[in-house]
């Protein structure tokens, strides 16, 4: 006999299978993995050349160091380079030193690529492991250093809070680097098309030509930069020599500076765009004039441009941003079919590119200026409202003339009015 047909369905609860639960486990954990990587690499660099440096001040300056002291001093520095305000004999630092944020992205970039598997379990359980790590050491740091009772709890909050935003922003993208900065990668290829409702694929070509627009202003500052070291090695070398640094001493402030370079890299690139940068209060660099106020002897210090560089000359530098610009607008232009362009097209790109530079640029220029300390670097960098401004105006005008020329010369070769091929 035959079971009776049912009437009805119960409902069904469906178990968790305990292989995918280990399969999601294990996605997560390469993650985690890879942020300890990174976390330990980086931090070992930032720690080995702190803890040497103060274990040496003793018998240089008779200042009293020791292990503690070292490790202190490395914890500090290590999350300056995520944002996080350094406070120290009464002053607060709040320049963060580019070198280690570039140190602490190429450890993530480089675990991130030989640890985690690239998928979006991974990249949110490494990038939280990322976060607390830096929110821990902030939160130990302004305990062992007793900055509450000195200081207020307010600037306690400001400081776990930045560790907290450097962590996800500095983890977060650092992992995205080494997972999936592949155009076809598994996140990639899937995020793209649902970004089309909210960011048309034009917009998103123009923040991309942005990006190279801003790299090769970025690669100027550097040459610029360079130029300025050998022209300023005389100085440099008076500075340090006056320093009385030698041996250990002199190999560890060469790498001390080294950090700080790329933020005067970011600071070239406002030299170049116009408004300039100043370095301490009274002091000012830009193409129009140099006004140098009284600098404490730092070597790096010695490779800032002098009166000379302010030339008429030097007035016409904001041309090679425009310049950059133009280089984006035909990457872009490179990627479009050229028949079937639309002038709204053509906004939608040049648009994408002046919004995408100018916020690139605020950003730079914010992280690599600030205050180190008082009296005379009070103020140091560019003002980053200004310089992004400019940045954004010139790369997307570049940008537009590229593009506009372009659609024009493809109009004119159709000769048919400008409606798409067919």
């Amino acid at each position: 006999m035959s079971a009776a047909p049912r009437t009805g369905t119960a409902p069904v609860v469906e178990q968790p299978a305990p292989g995918r639960l280990r399969e999601r486990f294990a996605l997560g954990s390469s993650g985690v993995w890879a942020a300890v990587q990174a976390i330990g690499l980086s931090y070992a660099v930032v720690g080995l050349l702190a803890v040497v440096a103060v274990l040496d001040a003793p018998s240089a300056s008779g200042v009293d160091g020791g292990l503690g002291a070292g490790v202190a001093v490395a914890t500090g520095l290590w999350l300056l380079g995520h944002g996080v305000p350094l406070s120290a004999a009464g002053a607060t630092v709040t320049v963060v030193p580019l070198g280690i944020t570039a140190l602490a992205l190429f450890s993530l970039h480089v675990a991130a690529k030989r640890s985690a598997v690239p998928t979006l379990a991974a990249w949110v359980a490494g990038t939280l492991t990322y976060t607390a790590v830096t929110t821990t050491l902030a939160i130990a740091l302004d305990v062992a250093g007793g900055t509450a009772a000195a200081s207020g709890a307010l600037d306690v909050v400001v400081q776990v809070g930045a560790a907290v935003v450097g962590g996800l922003v500095v983890g977060g993208g650092g992992l995205a680097l080494g997972m999936f900065s592949a155009p076809d990668g598994p996140l990639l290829a899937g995020l793209a098309p649902r970004m089309n409702p909210y960011l048309p694929d034009t917009l998103r070509l123009g923040m991309r030509a942005a990006v190279v627009g801003v790299a090769l202003l970025v690669g100027l500052g550097g040459l610029l930069v360079a130029a300025w070291v050998v022209l300023g090695r005389e100085t440099t070398s008076l500075v340090a020599a006056g320093l009385g640094a030698s041996g250990l001493g002199a190999v560890l402030l060469g790498l001390g500076q080294a950090a700080l370079v790329p933020n005067l890299v970011v600071w070239a690139t406002a030299w170049i765009a116009g408004p300039g940068f100043v370095v301490g209060e009274g002091s000012t660099f830009s193409t129009a004039t140099t006004e140098a106020a009284a600098l404490p002897a730092v070597p790096l210090l010695g490779v800032l441009p002098g009166e000379s560089w302010s030339t008429p000359a030097a007035a016409w530098a904001p041309v090679l941003v425009v310049a950059c610009g133009a280089v984006g607008g035909w990457f872009a232009w490179q990627r479009l079919e050229p028949g079937l362009v639309r002038p709204r097209d053509i906004a939608w790109i040049a648009g994408g590119a002046t919004l995408a530079a100018g916020a690139l640029t605020l950003g730079l220029q914010w992280a690599a200026g600030g205050s180190v300390g008082g009296d005379a670097l009070a103020v140091v960098g560019a003002d980053a409202w200004v310089t992004g401004g400019l940045v954004a105006a010139e790369i997307g005008g570049g940008a537009t003339v590229v593009l506009v020329g372009c659609h024009l010369r493809e109009r004119w070769r159709r000769g048919d009015g400008g409606g798409p091929a067919t």
